[in-house]
């Protein structure tokens, strides 16, 4: 493969900046360049060294810079690596990476580091989409999440699930070898029987904890909702410290749907204020009014507000799935608290008096984090989990009916094939070449 090189630090100007150069001929390429005590095809691998950036030809210093010497096979990508990290200034580092080009280098596509690191086998497929979203986590919880993920905890389970699986089909293919004696059977069905209903078990947790996984990635959906003048609007904008929504005592002035992120103890919220909830003539506060309904439906955490005034609406209207916090908003009126009607959290979100529903928030949260220890928050992998928990509960059915080995095999063969798709142990160049692109140039 041919020797690469980008800028892995962030576009702009700064302090520093990183080139990171990669392939078999990184060294000597950067060596041409580089003047040290030493010339850096003679150092160690993990060692560091101070010089200038000079020109070849003219022999024009152009910063001076520390390079960091990388050899195969202890590198990110498995290969050769140099990086180099000089000042943060723009011409410095167009400029270094243009005469690393002209001595030799070609320009690294989105992703080709990591993609190299999966293909010269520092990593699979899973853990190298996780360091995707180490990049790109927002808060603390996503931050440890895809750091999990990096480690391994998606692709060990997964990986002990296909070798378990993978030594009762080769069993079943032994048998199938040996069609000519019927009274062969080298795979116990009872002990398949077992091992399936663990695989199930097992898929169907991890296909449960999309969920929860998928929104610490993109943001615990939060959905205000309420009827009409209880001081939704105004809770959002006090929770996002700014003035995000419009607010006003007219009924039906919010209405569409208005959202924003918020971070509350390391937890990444996607904030949905919806349109007030009322029987409404209106066309367009109509449309304003069901998608509030829907926003609900698909919200983690459901926000009931009300007040004093707010003695009709009912919960009971909605259908849902997250868990509802019941608020009692305007308590600076002295409103009484209403326990028999469910209320637990009173709030003033007018002056800010909102940390009893943060704290709420943040545990509600945090109790769903911990219903897994594994979790998926990728849509690729939670897509071939299902693949493959459709093809075990076949074998099982399979198993219950009594079907050949021939016809058990092929659905065996259906689950560790997409067990492996989340891995990357199958793959083809078309996937590959999707995931890699959504990377950022240079990682």
């Amino acid at each position: 493969m041919s020797t690469i090189c980008a800028i892995s630090t962030a576009y702009g100007t700064g302090g520093i900046a990183v080139i990171r150069v990669s392939g078999e001929e990184s060294i000597s390429i950067v060596d041409r360049l580089f003047k040290g005590r030493v010339s850096l095809c003679e150092a160690k691998g993990g060692s560091v060294h101070f010089g200038r950036i000079e020109s070849g030809e003219s022999r024009e210093v152009l910063d001076e810079v520390l390079c960091s010497v990388f050899r195969a096979p202890h590198s990110f990508t498995g290969e050769d690596t140099v990086e180099i990290a000089c000042h943060g200034s723009m011409y410095i580092q167009q400029t270094l990476l243009q005469w690393l080009i002209d001595a030799g280098c070609k320009a690294a596509e989105p992703g080709e580091f990591t993609r190299r690191a999966f293909l010269n086998g520092k990593m699979d497929l899973a853990q190298a989409e996780a360091v995707a979203d180490l990049i790109a986590a927002q808060s603390k919880a996503e931050k440890d999440l895809a750091l999990s993920q990096l480690r391994g905890s998606v692709s060990t389970e997964l990986a002990n699930l296909r070798e378990r699986l993978l030594h009762f089909t080769s069993l079943i293919e032994l048998e199938l070898d040996f069609a000519d004696h019927e009274e062969l059977e080298f795979a116990d069905r009872s002990d398949l029987q077992n091992l399936a209903a663990e695989i199930e078990t097992k898929l169907s947790a991890l296909m449960g904890s999309f969920r929860t996984g998928n929104a610490i990635r993109n943001g615990i959906p939060v959905a205000i909702v309420g009827a009409p003048n209880v001081g939704k609007s105004t809770l959002l904008n006090a929770l996002l410290g700014e003035q995000r929504a419009i607010v006003s005592e007219i009924q039906g002035t919010t209405r569409d749907t208005v959202e924003d992120t918020l971070v509350l103890d390391g937890i990444l919220f996607r904030l949905i204020d919806t349109a007030g909830l009322r029987e409404t003539s209106d066309t367009i506060e109509n449309m304003g009014i069901e998608r509030s309904r829907k926003a609900a439906e698909r919200a983690q955490i459901i926000v009931l507000v009300r007040d004093n005034e707010d003695l009709r609406f009912k919960i009971e209207d909605f259908k849902f799935s997250g868990t509802v916090i019941n608020v009692l908003n305007k308590s600076d009126l002295k409103v009484e608290r209403r326990e028999a009607r469910g209320e637990r959290i009173c709030i003033s979100a007018k002056y800010g008096d909102i940390e009893p529903l943060k704290r709420e928030m943040v545990r509600i949260a945090k109790a769903d984090m911990q219903t897994s220890a594994v979790m998926l928050s990728n849509a690729r992998h939670y897509a071939a989990v299902t693949r493959a928990h459709e093809a075990i509960v076949r074998v099982q059915n399979g198993l219950q009916d009594g079907l050949s080995g021939e016809l058990l095999s092929m659905d065996l063969q259906d689950c560790l094939s997409a067990l492996g798709e989340v891995t990357g142990q199958i793959t083809n160049q078309e996937v590959l070449g999707n995931i890699f692109s959504k990377f950022c140039i240079g990682k």
